[in-house]
C-alpha cells in the first residue's frame, strides 16, 4: 500500500469526481468572467488533472499550470493533448515556487489552498505567489469553512465509503477515517482515506491518502493577504464579486493586488 497526497487511484477518482469543465456553484463562470480582460499570463496554481484551466484555456486565456502532483500534472496533460491544447505545466512545491514567468494573476479554485497543512506553510506559499506577480497583478481564490458536526467519538473509525466504476469497469472503493481533529482552536482536521481497486472480484492496487484541511477566518485570512503585502482585498460570497459573506455556508472568493 501507498502513502501519497494524490497517487494514482486519488487521481482516478479525481477525474471521476472532477468533470472537466464541471462548475461546482458557477465557479467556472466566475474565474472567467474576472479574468477576461487579462492579456498576459495566468497560473492556475495547484491545478490538478484540469477541471478548471481545460475551459480557461478553450475561452482564449494565456493559463499556465503547476501542481506538487505528478500524476495529477500526467492526467492534466493528457486531457489537454486530447483537446489539442499545449499549456505550459509546472511540477513544484508552492512553497518552493520559483518559476520562469511572472503573471497578470494567479488562481487557486476549489478551495484547494486549503490542502496545506500547516499555517506557515500557508504563509510562505502567499509569499510565493506574491512574488511571481506582476506589479498589480492579481491574487484569486476560494475558501470554505468546513461541517462542524465532527463527533469526537468517531475518531480513528474507517466509514463512510463509497464506490466508483472506471471506464474499463475496474471499481476503486473508498473509506476514510479522521485520525486528527482541532475543528475550533488550531482550525484543522486530518483524515486518512484509503483506496481499493478492484478487477474481475480480484484487489490489483491499494494506495492510502493523507488528507489535511487547515481553514481560516473570513477576516483573519484577509489580514493574512495584507500581512504578506497584497493590497485591494476584496471578499465575496457564492461567486458574486462585491456580494459580501453573511454565513458560514458560503463560498468565500478572495481577490488581492500585488503593490
Amino acid at each position: 500500500m501507498s502513502f501519497s497526497y494524490y497517487g494514482e487511484l486519488c487521481t482516478e477518482v479525481y477525474d471521476l469526481t472532477k468533470k472537466i469543465g464541471q462548475s461546482f456553484n458557477g465557479d467556472i463562470e466566475y474565474y472567467q468572467e474576472r479574468l477576461k480582460h487579462c492579456e498576459g499570463r495566468i497560473l492556475e496554481a495547484m491545478v490538478g488533472s484540469g477541471r478548471v484551466i481545460i475551459p480557461l484555456l478553450e475561452a482564449g486565456l494565456r493559463m499556465e499550470g503547476v501542481d506538487y502532483s505528478p500524476e495529477m500534472l500526467r492526467s492534466c496533460q493528457q486531457r489537454c493533448e486530447a483537446r489539442g491544447l499545449t499549456p505550459e505545466l509546472f511540477q513544484a512545491d508552492l512553497k518552493e515556487l520559483a518559476l520562469p514567468n511572472k503573471y497578470e494573476a494567479i488562481i487557486i479554485p476549489g478551495g484547494s489552498f486549503l490542502l496545506i497543512e500547516q499555517r506557515a506553510e500557508a504563509i510562505e506559499v502567499l509569499r510565493r505567489l506574491y512574488e511571481h506577480l506582476e506589479t498589480g497583478g492579481r491574487l484569486l481564490l476560494d475558501l470554505f469553512l468546513p461541517d462542524n458536526d465532527f463527533n469526537p467519538s468517531d475518531l480513528g473509525k474507517w466509514g463512510g465509503s463509497a464506490t466508483f466504476r472506471c471506464p474499463n469497469g475496474d471499481i476503486i472503493t473508498m473509506e476514510g477515517k479522521c485520525i486528527e481533529a482541532d475543528l475550533f482552536f488550531n482550525q484543522y482536521k486530518v483524515d486518512y482515506l484509503k483506496y481499493e481497486k478492484w478487477r474481475s472480484g480480484e484487489l490489483i492496487q491499494t494506495e492510502l491518502q493523507r488528507f489535511a484541511l487547515r481553514w481560516y477566518g473570513v477576516e483573519e485570512f484577509k489580514f493574512i493577504l495584507e500581512s504578506v503585502g497584497f493590497a485591494d482585498v476584496t471578499i465575496s460570497a457564492d461567486f458574486e464579486f462585491g456580494n459580501p459573506p453573511t454565513h458560514r455556508k458560503q463560498k468565500f472568493v478572495y481577490e488581492a493586488v500585488r503593490k
